[in-house]
Parts: structure tokens; sequence; C-alpha cells
């Protein structure tokens, strides 16, 4: 075992996200956590790597063992290239390799002893130069650079240049190659192509470490997991498989609570109306009786009723004026960034009542495109036409359209003035927001 949560409780402003939270991970398994927003996946990971304390628990890690972490939007900055930012994680190997280099044009000039000493300590950093992968490693860095996705071209960007989804495989390359002995991952197939997502998924089942994985993504978790982690309501409950195996079990249980729950119900009312019963012939040994059930059934354990599952959001696209037969024509356009060419040429159109998905590789300017037609940014060449009574909503990759200062009550209010109290709470209701979390 290489991972141990025990008890594991943490409440924030009065409501408890963890109770008393159990589960362990053993060297070289492959787990994911799941659960709705908001139930505490990324706390929990918060927890075990230190960020956060428990209110109570302990959290174990076997001794000597390390732990790399990917949170969701990593911050990089970082004046480097993307390929020296990865290697930056192996700096200790370019000073040993120097040390290594050094020693040997040493040796021309020892002898005896002096040399018998120089060459013992040559032998044993060579030793572990060669046991920490240090021939290899530059292969190394470069496979898992192109295996997320970057062209050999790409590898000379400087990381502060490069998009929100650039920067977390940068940092999930540091860390594939940092090697951890259990690696957390937040969401990482939130910024990969689906080559990139397939790489993934052979790269970690294959990993020599073990694994928790956080996603919503069920048919990446089917691929990798062989344990699921659910927290449900601050419970934590887990189930041996992947994804599908859990959602079958994890039906069949709600099934097996509610049924235990109507039995006990039925039970708990025949009790009841016998006791009824027996108070009402008002004699002392009825009387005795019914006091000796009441104190039966006031012993019995209930069995909580199975809460209804809130998972499904309930959106209705609707606009508020009929647009034209045709809404976009898109003819000849083109976009480039300096040298970096994106497209050219790109022509198409969309139709009333059209479904339509925009796919290709990181890079290959799917943002950018979208960024065009909603006029955020200019193209080089080519035509945009938007048909009659045709109007845009754009939810973009890192939300710049929200304020951050504003509450989620606020949010919809100022955006739609008109609505009443009660239709800004049926808005964030359909979005699984209810209660007080409006006003957070």
């Amino acid at each position: 075992m290489i991972l141990s949560c025990q008890n594991i409780t943490k409440t924030f402003d009065g409501k408890t996200i963890l109770k008393q939270a159990n589960f362990h991970i053993e060297d070289h398994e492959k787990a994911a956590m799941i659960g709705i927003n908001g139930a505490g996946k990324t706390t929990l990971l918060n927890i075990i790597t230190g960020r956060l304390q428990p209110d109570e628990g302990v959290i174990s890690i076997s001794k000597g063992k390390t732990i790399g972490y990917l949170e969701q939007n990593p911050v990089l900055d970082s004046e480097k290239t993307i390929f020296d930012e990865l290697m930056s994680v192996k700096d200790y190997l370019l000073v040993m390799e120097q040390d290594i280099r050094q020693m040997e044009q040493d040796m021309k000039h020892r002898e005896g002893s002096a040399l018998t000493a120089l060459m013992d300590q040559y032998s044993r950093l060579t030793t572990r130069f060669e046991m920490e992968n240090g021939y290899a490693c530059k292969s190394e860095l470069t496979g898992i650079l192109k295996g997320l996705g970057f062209e050999e071209s790409e590898y000379d960007k400087p990381v502060r240049t490069l998009s929100g989804g650039q920067k977390t495989r940068v940092a999930l390359g540091k860390l594939l190659l940092l090697s951890p002995d259990i690696i957390l991952l937040d969401e990482p197939t939130n910024h990969l192509d689906m080559h990139a997502v397939r790489w993934l998924e052979g790269y970690l089942s294959t990993y020599k470490g073990a694994v928790l994985i956080v996603s919503h993504d069920r048919y990446f978790l089917d691929r990798i997991a062989t344990k699921i982690i659910e927290i449900d309501a601050g419970t934590v409950m887990t189930f041996a498989g992947n994804y599908s195996v859990y959602a079958r079990k994890k039906e069949q249980y709600r099934a097996d609570r509610m049924h235990a729950y109507l039995n006990q119900q039925r039970e708990i009312k025949h009790q009841q109306e016998v006791i009824d019963k027996l108070k009402s012939f008002n004699r002392e040994k009825s009387i005795r009786r019914a006091e000796s059930r009441e104190k039966m059934l006031h012993k019995i354990e209930r069995v909580d009723k199975p809460a209804e599952e809130q998972t499904d959001m309930k959106i209705r696209f609707e606009p508020d004026l009929v647009s034209g037969n045709d809404v976009l024509f898109v003819e000849e356009l083109a976009k480039s960034f300096g040298t970096n060419h994106l497209f050219s040429g790109i022509t198409f159109e969309l139709k009333r009542g059209e479904r339509v998905a925009l796919i290709g590789d990181n890079g290959t300017g799917k943002t950018t495109m979208l960024k065009i037609i909603n006029e955020l940014i200019p193209f080089d060449r080519g035509k945009i036409t938007l048909g009659t009574n045709v109007h845009i909503g754009y939810y973009d990759q890192e939300h710049q359209v929200l304020d951050d200062t504003k509450t989620l009550f606020e949010e919809i209010s100022d955006a739609r003035p008109q609505f009443t109290n009660t239709q800004v709470r049926n808005v964030l209701a359909a979005f699984l927001f209810q209660d007080d979390d409006v006003f957070k």
C-alpha cells in the first residue's frame, strides 16, 4: 500500500465536504476519483499533497515514496522554451554529466593512488547516472513531448507565449518526466486532443507507479482505472473495476438501499399501527406491551432514504429570435501569427438547426477560429458573413467572460436584468446551483 486516507473530514464555512473518508491506493494501482462538481475531489487531492490540512483524519504515504500532482490549471509563465522547461526536471543529470566529463579530463593528469581514487569516484557516478536513465534522458523527453502533441518545430517556443491548454500539456510532461511513485492528475484530458489522449492512456496503463485520476471522461476511465473512488454527499465509497463496472454496481447498490429503506418503512408503519391499537385498549397490560414495542422501535437503526441523484443539467437552447436559414458563411479564411501559419482557404457554411463539431490537433487554430467568428481577433484574408437575426453566444475555454468578483446570482441577473429573482434562481437551478450556492 502506497497511500492511505483514514477518516478524513473537511468542512468549509459550516458545510461538511468530506465525512470520515477512507480509502487506500496500492503500489502500481490505477484508481479514479469521481463525483459531481463541488463534491470535494480537488479538495481531497489538496489534502493528500499537504496543500490543505484535514479537520480530522490521517494521510499516510509509504516511506520514501514520492508524489507528483497535476492541478487543473497549472500556472506556468516561464521564459524558458518548452524543451528547456521539461529539461529543468532533469537539471541534476546535466550536472552529473558535466562532472563525468570533467573527471574524464582529470584522469589524463592523475597517477597512482590519486588516479585510483578518481576512477572509483568516476565508477560510482557513472553507475548512478546510468541508473537514473541519464543516457536516454533526452530521448525520453522528446518521446513525451511528441506523445503530448508537440511538434519538434515547437520545442523552442517560450512557455509564456503558449495557450492555457498548451501550458497544461507542458506541466503534464514535466510531471511524467519526474516519474514519481504516485501521480495525482486533476482532469488531465481537458486540454488534450484525441491523439494525445490515446497516447496518455497507453502511457498510464503501463506506468510503473500508482496513478490517481480525477476525471469526468468515462471513456478515458474505462481504459485506465481498475478502481473507482466515489465522493457522494461527503461520503467516500470504493468500487473495484473500471467506470462501466462501477456504474452497474452503483445502480444495484442504490436499488438495494431503496429496497431496504422501503421494507423498513413498511415495518415501522406496521409496528406503529400495532402500538396505537394496543394503546387504544386502555388497559394496563396493553399499555405495557405498547411501551415495550415503542422502546424496540426507537432502538432500530434507521436506513436513510437514498438521495435522488441530481447529475443531469436541464438545458434548453432557444434563441430569442429565429434566424434565417443561412446562419454563417466563412469564405477563404486565413490566419497566421508571425511565421506560425495556422490555416488558409477555410470555407464552410452553417444552416439553422445544424450541430457542427470543429476538431483538430492542439495548436491547429480551433480556438482562433472561434475568436475570429466572435470578432475578438482579426483575420488575415477571407470573408465572414452572418445571416439575418443571427446572434452569437460564446462559451470560451478559459472563462474570460466571467467576473470573478460577482456572485453567481449577480452574474446571471446582470446579464439578464429583466429577469425576476425567481427566474434567475431557475436558470441557476438548471445548472445544479441551488440554495446558498447561488451566492457564492
